[in-house]
């Protein structure tokens, strides 16, 4: 039995098996290996630069980043007084202002460096482009300063941190060597994403034609204001935007209130919102990072939100995280009961009662003989300062004297009101031995101490019952 075996030639290419890919390497965190105590640890054994003096000011300034903040408004200012401004030419200095200002706060800002919404590929080359045109570092440099930021907020090893004053968290960590390498920072994500790569690659081109040129030819092509767009529209608008983004590290730091928690520096202000496209609500932003919002509110002035909100709307972008309501409102909670336990420590009370004397109702009369004594609720009030002061007349508390006015102060004579429960409340003096239950009956209580705010050791007991919290039977958690 024979049989033909149909042969055919083949290159060695059609014969080798194929090669695999080459796999791309995995960037590793780079916080992924730091100890538990990083930053006392850091801070202890890292040295940090030596104190500047003008001995060593020269080798201690960050010269790219001076000559940047010092050329760019000089360009500005030189051309004020020598070029006349056209409104054709303020008005596209505006809008391009709020187009690059928007690619900081809704790109590089909300976008990059907390990832509080997703951006389709459009969506995000614009904010790349536009970020790019604000001339304030590649994203993932930009974004690597933010989140060390937020890590180390207000410590030796936040990039700009705000103990340092408040010029050198606006401009200073730019133009100043740190005494101190931030603190690391994780940026592996961002090392994977194609638009990026692609802009940190091309950044210095990109803000040759994005920053000045552009402005500069749509002035001119548009009517034919070739100077006034590179004056006004290039550099004055790049000032502007450069000192809006600092005041998120300087003024919102600096001016307004903390409604959300004052552990830390950042502060909530109008102001501070209007100057920087809508980032002024900071105290909120660092207590809730990847909500896509800065302002919770409707009336409260946050365009960069609005924008997102817009994209998300047109389908270019999506899952805008948005923080639980539930947990925003403990943190206002949280604050508010601060406030009110400041006010409450700045009020003087009625004397407690384990420092009263506890009194018989004999030595009570006895007393009462020789000054204004009357009962009321078990305790023992001393009506002195208040006998000619009595809204309802002298002649009503003289006839209580050595008497228990308890029925008649509660509603059987007048039905007193709370303020007149809190005076009387200050002239206690003592406690009748049998008058009653002292601190169990409602009417022992002034109004003013039924709701007080008491930190947790001030309590009776832990809030977190010890019968309940550990259990001798294993089971599941709920």
């Amino acid at each position: 039995m024979s049989s033909v075996v149909e042969t055919r030639k083949t290159s060695p290419s059609q014969n080798a098996a194929p090669k695999p890919k080459k796999a791309e390497k995995e960037e590793v965190p780079a916080d992924i290996n730091i100890p538990d105590n990083y930053v006392a640890w850091t801070l202890k054994s890292q040295k940090p630069r030596p104190p500047i003096t003008w001995d060593n000011l020269l080798q201690n300034l960050q010269w790219v980043s001076l000559a940047v903040l010092t050329i760019t408004p000089s360009i500005a200012i030189y051309g004020f007084f020598t070029h006349k401004l056209r409104w054709e030419t303020f008005l596209w200095s505006v809008i391009y202002y709020f187009i690059t200002g928007l690619g900081i706060t809704a790109g590089y800002h909300r976008l990059w460096a907390h990832r509080s919404y997703n951006a389709s590929k459009p969506l995000q080359y614009f904010l790349a482009i536009a970020g790019t045109g604000a001339v304030e570092g590649s994203i993932k440099w930009w974004c690597r300063g933010h989140r060390a930021h937020h890590r180390y907020t207000d410590t030796d090893l936040d990039p700009y941190n705000a103990h340092m004053g408040f010029w050198y968290s606006h401009i200073g960590w730019m133009i100043l060597k740190p005494r101190y390498k931030p603190g690391v920072a994780d940026v592996s994500d961002l090392s994977k994403n194609s638009v990026i790569r692609w802009q940190h690659r091309c950044y210095i081109w990109l803000i040759i034609g994005i920053g000045f040129l552009l402005p500069t030819a749509v002035a001119g092509l548009g009517w034919g204001d070739w100077k006034g767009g590179f004056f006004f529209a290039g550099a004055a608008r790049l000032c502007f935007v450069h000192h809006s983004t600092f005041c998120v590290n300087s003024l919102a730091h600096w001016l307004g209130e903390a409604p959300f928690d004052d552990k830390h520096t950042p502060r909530d202000h109008f102001v501070t919102a209007l100057v920087t496209v809508g980032e002024g609500y900071h105290n909120f932003h660092h207590q809730f990072p990847m909500d896509y919002r800065n302002a919770i509110r409707w009336y409260q002035y946050d365009p960069t939100k609005w924008f997102i909100w817009v994209c998300s709307s047109l389908g270019l972008a999506s899952h805008l995280k948005i923080f639980p309501d539930n947990e925003v409102k403990k943190g206002q909670l949280t604050m508010q009961l601060k406030k009110l336990r400041e006010t409450q420590e700045g009020l003087v009370w009625a004397p407690p009662v384990e420092d009263m004397p506890v009194i018989s109702w004999e030595s009570f009369q006895e007393q009462a003989s020789k000054r204004p004594l009357i009962v009321v609720a078990g305790f023992i009030h001393d009506v002195s300062d208040f006998l000619d002061e009595h809204p309802g007349g002298r002649h009503l508390l003289v006839k209580y004297i050595g008497r228990d006015a308890t029925t008649a102060f509660f509603g059987g004579v007048y039905d007193h009101s709370n303020a007149a429960h809190n005076l009387l409340s200050m002239k206690r003096v003592g406690i009748l031995h049998g008058g009653t239950q002292h601190g169990l009956q409602d009417k022992s209580i002034p109004p003013a101490q039924r709701l007080r705010i008491a930190r947790y050791n001030e309590l009776g007991g832990s809030p977190y019952n010890s019968s309940t919290a550990i259990s001798g039977d294993e089971g599941l958690l709920g």
